[in-house]
């Protein structure tokens, strides 16, 4: 990842990709990313609620994502929306590796602004409800198994 490829201009972020040239790259591009420096957790009794707002491209090549992950390690990941450049936005939280559970939806008009939010609570001083909503309506509410506690970055 490269600074080059982030900028901000009137509070609007902005994250482009490269192809990279001259070189073999299995991912053939060079994006901008950022990753949040603090962490934070859904504490036992507690509740995160996330909100942002997308122009996010769906064509073929792109894979704007904003998603939580494990401030070490990996699991736990919730992919607050996730567009993989097929024309849809999906929404995932994963148990495990092979324990994930995914909502691919068909994403409408990506040359406008779209609002994506994810409200997650301690549901039993274990696991994690999430519920994850589009343009303000609720599409999924999925859950995740031992998340209370566990330190997540943005």
């Amino acid at each position: 990842m490269d600074a080059d490829h982030v900028s901000v201009s009137d509070g609007i972020l902005t994250l482009t990709a490269e192809p990279v040239s001259g070189e073999p790259s299995p991912i053939h591009y060079l994006p901008g990313a950022i990753h949040a420096k603090s962490t934070f957790a859904v504490e036992e009794g507690g509740r995160l609620d996330l909100n942002a707002e997308f122009m996010a491209p769906v064509s073929k090549g792109t894979w704007p994502e904003l998603w939580l992950n494990a401030a070490s390690g990996w699991l736990p990941e919730i992919d607050i929306a996730e567009w993989k450049g097929s024309g849809k936005v999906s929404f995932n939280t994963f148990n495990t590796s092979s324990e994930v559970t995914a909502l691919d939806l068909d994403y409408s008009d990506p040359r406008d602004w779209h609002s994506v939010k994810a409200d997650l609570r301690d549901e039993n001083g274990s696991d994690v409800s999430v519920k994850l909503y589009l343009d303000g309506e609720l599409v999924t509410t999925q859950y995740v198994r031992g998340y209370v506690g566990q330190r997540l970055r943005l």
